[in-house]
């Protein structure tokens, strides 16, 4: 006899029951069983109520499992129901399951989106505990991106609810994140507050695993200001807690950073006895992360000591540990997880260099670059040609293969870091710049630049004098600069880029100040060209491919100018690569690309898209419209202009296009990166932003992409190479870009646009077509910011 309506929708909420009770009792598969049986009951009556729960449960069963592909799907499916049946307390649990799943995976921009509306639910609901939860959350993404303004707000939102809602575990929680905010500003004195503040509740609620951790943490600020004996003191009451409540990693972290303490103090012995007490527990519970970390740290024992070989094999152990943690992840998380292991393969770098061993250290240098870019466009090729070579690290003799086939010297360089100690505590600060010129003959020759002299005597880095130099002599620019220190120890400068100041900034060109830039270019002349000018082509057309590191992205090299001004794009043909290995990957994308028809697309001057609060329209670009005009005229081809350049009309058009020219606005964004832009029509379907990360998804079948926009060439730089526009057309399958560096001359552009193609369409190969452009835009406008932003990265043919 079949079962009633009830009888089924009983059976399903006793399998709900069921899978809950397994999943308190971590029977993670029963409890997966259970609940799928139940939702295969609850869609079958068409109970939409239990189907949408069941999902959700799914969801968050998944998560736990780590498999985050299947938890957004049940999520999602979840959602969908949650908003067909207007159940707003659900569709707010959903989000912030979905907000989880996009965490862990490390894609933040979507984590903190449907966070938000999670938040804003929770808010229309007045549920003051998931509230909390979001607060949090979005405090934590902010603090990972190194975003502490922003992060501190939301963490002192989420301390007011924990207080409101007397939730002790919670405003523990609260405070101590906002400790390491101020722990990390080296604002000590604040961040010692919130930690005894927390810790304080810890005692008083009995919450050992918590006031273990705070005592840690308040350790830590006592050795960043380098008050060894009280933070000896804080780490030995935590590792008493920890061995109490037997936290396995919580003591291998103390042991850890007992280790580090007594490094900096110089007893090498009880250090390393530290580390490798820390190292057995990590092993022992199987924790490679911690295992990688002690690795590099035992590296830089030996180093400190001088004991390069032994410092050598540590740090290959745990670079070989790190690149055994990258299967399985996606493309942003392989980034994020190589952001915090870039450190070991400078130091390795160090030691093998003091070592003499320059052509081991030429390997780890091009080990230790854009292997996730590396990763992918390896991939993308194996789907369209099966003989290409795999995406392992270069050897040697791979390296001078490449030189060979390019026929082109290749300049390497390296940004390399160290701990000093400044004001009685270690710092993390700039030290080097290694350089190798490889020539098309196999020749390798090392070099390097000391930096030490920038922060030691002249209060100055690297970066700064970039960031300085690019401002050329606009006055707003340099007075918006600002300097910090990232998470990873990095110098980061930054000007402020909102639209207002970029509006400001451009009425305020008349405000100069008398030619500094000139001093700056040829400072970084001397630390970049200077040391190898000996080595480079005497022949101004054989090509010269520099591969560079970190800030060094941002450096337009054809403008430095040597000791006489004479400018490297006077005496050199000049092309940029993020990595050796790229340049030979794009070899095989164009050698791989399929037969062409004659399509060509340019774009000039769309209809602008609004952006901002309250919207405000992108200015028209007439030059932009003119530049399109001419080359389209050149081509023998009708551009897109005005109104036509829809981004619908531009995407359809771009994967059977060989050339693709768009001269429009664009924006590079230095967070994610992938969020960078280009500016087409608006249509009530788009706004009309081509942003980097739909770019990625395409498949394209260009030999040559030009955006004729500013700042194309920036984006997010990271251990990884830079995120943005160009990386994603190369990814998309594009073997030559031409992109800028800045914000650039509208008429200037065009000229030299123009000059660009009718060199190249009178049989000069892209990098010498752009130099002559070069020259020959020089002698119209002759200020560096007017000719010098555009590079081209990849394949010169």
């Amino acid at each position: 006899m079949a079962q009633t309506f009830e009888e089924q929708q009983q059976e399903a909420k006793q399998l709900l029951d069921l899978g809950l009770g397994q999943y308190e009792q971590r029977q993670f598969l029963e409890a997966l069983q259970s609940w799928e049986q139940a939702l295969k009951i609850y869609q079958r009556i068409g109970d939409k109520t239990g189907e949408g729960n069941t999902s959700l449960y799914l969801g968050n069963l998944y998560i736990h499992l780590g498999e985050y592909i299947q938890a957004e799907q049940y999520f999602l499916e979840s959602l969908e129901i949650s908003r067909q049946i207007g159940d707003k307390s659900r569709e707010g649990y959903v989000l912030m399951g979905l907000a989880d799943v996009y965490l862990n995976l490390k894609e933040y921009a979507q984590a903190e989106q449907y966070f938000l509306q999670s938040l804003e639910i929770s808010r229309q609901v007045d549920n003051k505990i998931r509230q909390g939860i979001n607060l949090n959350k979005l405090g934590e993404i902010y603090y990972t991106l190194g975003e502490f303004v922003q992060a501190e707000e939301y963490y002192q939102e989420f301390l007011m609810i924990a207080r409101d809602l007397n939730d002790k575990e919670q405003e523990i929680n609260a405070l101590n994140s906002l400790g390491l905010i101020f722990r990390d500003l080296g604002k000590y004195a604040e961040a010692k507050q919130y930690f005894l503040e927390s810790l304080a509740i810890a005692q008083e609620t009995n919450n050992r695993a918590l006031e273990g951790n705070i005592l840690h943490n308040i350790g830590l600020v006592h050795q960043s200001q380098g008050q060894y004996n009280q933070a000896t003191a804080y780490y030995e009451e935590s590792l008493i807690i920890f061995g109490q409540i037997d936290s396995q990693e919580g003591e291998a972290t103390i042991l850890n950073n007992l280790g580090i303490l007594y490094g900096y103090l110089e007893n090498y012995v009880l250090a390393e006895e530290f580390y490798k007490q820390s190292l057995e527990i990590f092993q022992e519970i199987g924790h490679e992360s911690g295992q990688s970390n002690i690795l590099n740290n035992l590296g830089l024992l030996y180093q400190a000591q001088k004991r390069y070989n032994e410092a050598e094999k540590f740090f290959f152990k745990a670079i070989e540990l790190y690149e055994k943690l990258r299967p399985g992840l996606n493309d942003l998380q392989k980034i994020s997880l190589f952001e915090q292991q870039t450190k070991t393969y400078e130091f390795l770098q160090q030691v093998l260099i003091n070592q003499n061993k320059i052509e081991t250290a030429l390997e780890v240098s091009e080990r230790g670059r854009v292997r996730a870019f590396v990763e992918l466009l390896g991939k993308r090729l194996a789907n369209h040609e099966s003989n290409i070579s795999n995406y392992a690290p270069l050897n040697l003799a791979e390296i001078k293969q490449i030189a060979a086939t390019k026929n082109a010297t290749i300049v390497q360089y390296s940004y390399i870091r160290q701990e000093f100690p400044v004001d009685d505590v270690q710092r993390l600060n700039e030290s080097d710049i290694y350089i190798w010129v490889i020539k098309p003959t196999g020749e390798i020759t090392f070099r390097q630049s000391d930096l030490k002299h920038l922060w030691q005597t002249e209060n100055t880095s690297v970066s700064k004098i970039i960031a300085e130099a690019r401002c050329f002599d606009n006055y707003l620019c340099r007075r918006h600069l600002t300097i910090a220190q990232t998470r990873n120890g990095a110098t980061e400068v930054t000007s402020d880029g909102h639209v207002e100041f970029n509006r400001e900034a451009a009425q305020q060109q008349a405000i100069r100040i008398p030619q500094p830039q000139q001093r700056e270019w040829q400072q970084l002349h001397q630390l970049l060209i200077e040391p190898i000018a000996d080595l480079l082509p005497t022949d101004p057309k054989e090509r010269v491919i520099f591969v560079p590191h970190a800030s060094l992205f941002l450096v337009p090299f054809p403008a430095l100018p040597d000791a006489n001004g004479t400018y490297l794009i006077e005496k050199h043909t000049v092309l940029t690569a993020p990595s050796i290995q790229v340049l030979d990957l794009t070899r095989q994308q164009k050698l791989s690309q399929t037969k062409r028809d004659g399509h060509l697309l340019i774009v000039g001057n769309p209809t602008m898209p609004s952006m901002g609060e309250p919207p405000q329209k992108l200015s028209p670009l007439p030059g932009a419209e003119k530049e399109a005009q001419d080359i389209a005229q050149l081509l023998n081809v009708t551009p897109l202009i005005g109104s036509q350049a829809t981004k619908s009309a531009v995407v359809e058009k771009m994967p059977s296009s060989r050339i693709i020219h768009l001269a429009t606005h664009g924006s590079f964004d230095p967070n994610r990166g992938i969020g960078s832009w280009l500016a087409l029509t608006p249509t009530d379907s788009d706004n009309g932003f081509l942003t980097a990360e739909e770019i990625f998804e395409l498949e394209l079948n260009a030999e040559l992409v030009v955006l004729s926009a500013c700042d194309t060439g920036r984006g997010r730089i990271t251990g990884d190479g830079v995120i943005g526009l160009s990386r994603s057309f190369i990814s998309a399958g594009v073997p030559s870009v031409l992109v800028s560096l800045w914000k650039v001359d509208d008429a200037a552009t065009a000229y030299l646009m123009r000059e660009f193609y009718e060199n190249w369409l009178d049989g000069s190969d892209k990098a010498i077509a752009l130099r002559q452009a070069m020259l020959n835009t020089m002698q119209q406008y002759p200020a560096p910011e007017n000719w010098a932003a555009f590079t081209l990265i990849g394949e010169a043919e």
